[in-house]
């Protein structure tokens, strides 16, 4: 019988080897497209909101220029751009974003336009407790080419790291209630959203945005090629 077993673990340990393997393993970011087409300027659309939530478009769009300014990046103000479509009769994300490259370049004459969809944004409840989740994904489009430079997805709670258990079930019902109560009364999502978009279009991230030509770090990433995905070494 203890033979048996042994036959059958040296039989598994190749293939439990393979998945392992396997499952750690994750693809790079192919930057080729991106470093071709080195954007410097970027057009921002009124993101495409699928959440519930009618504020999240607006508080979102407020919150994505800072990360790709600082990223070194020339960023259109969002208001101006918001107006722009307005006087030309765009007043919905949908819509906005089905105008064509080769018009949202004349019109604005930026490099690439960011593409942007919030698939969740608010308040989950449960008896013992109350998070607020936004989540977005985001595409980088060459104007000129209509290529696809980047793409990523960002998410980020109000509940990071915290724990709920010290308190014991009453501390815990006590604070849930009270968060309730300020979610239903403030926008509580607003910075939440804020923490998305950083980690969605912060340069040097992995996988994530490379620097503008503003950056002071530019100059290195062009200089020192790197791996595809690798963006820590930045």
């Amino acid at each position: 019988m203890l033979k048996r077993w042994a036959k059958l673990a040296v039989c598994l340990l190749p293939a439990l080897f393979v998945v392992g393997c396997a499952t750690h393993k994750t693809a790079p970011y192919d930057y080729t497209a991106f470093k071709q087409s080195d954007p410097h300027s970027i057009v921002i659309l009124p993101p495409l909101n699928n959440s519930p939530d009618v504020n999240a478009t607006y508080s979102m769009y407020a919150q994505l220029t800072y990360p790709l300014a600082e990223a070194g990046y020339y960023v259109f103000p969002v208001a101006l751009v918001d107006e722009t479509f307005k006087q030309n009769g765009l007043s919905t994300a949908t819509d906005i974003h089905a105008v064509s490259t080769d018009k949202l370049r004349d019109i604005f004459g930026a490099d690439a336009a960011l593409y942007v969809t919030i698939s969740s944004y608010g308040s989950s409840y449960t008896v013992i407790n109350s998070v607020v989740t936004v989540t977005a994904s985001a595409k980088l489009v060459d104007l000129k080419t209509k290529a696809i430079l980047w793409t990523g997805t960002a998410s980020a709670n109000n509940n990071e790291g915290n724990n709920n258990s010290n308190g014991g079930l009453i501390g815990a019902l006590v604070a849930a209630a009270v968060k309730q109560v300020v979610h239903s009364t403030t926008d509580a999502s607003h910075p939440v959203a804020g923490t998305a978009s950083a980690r969605l279009l912060s340069g040097g991230t992995r996988d994530g945005i490379l620097y503008g030509p503003r950056s002071p770090s530019y100059s290195k990433q062009q200089a020192t090629p790197r791996p595809a995905g690798d963006a820590s070494k930045s």
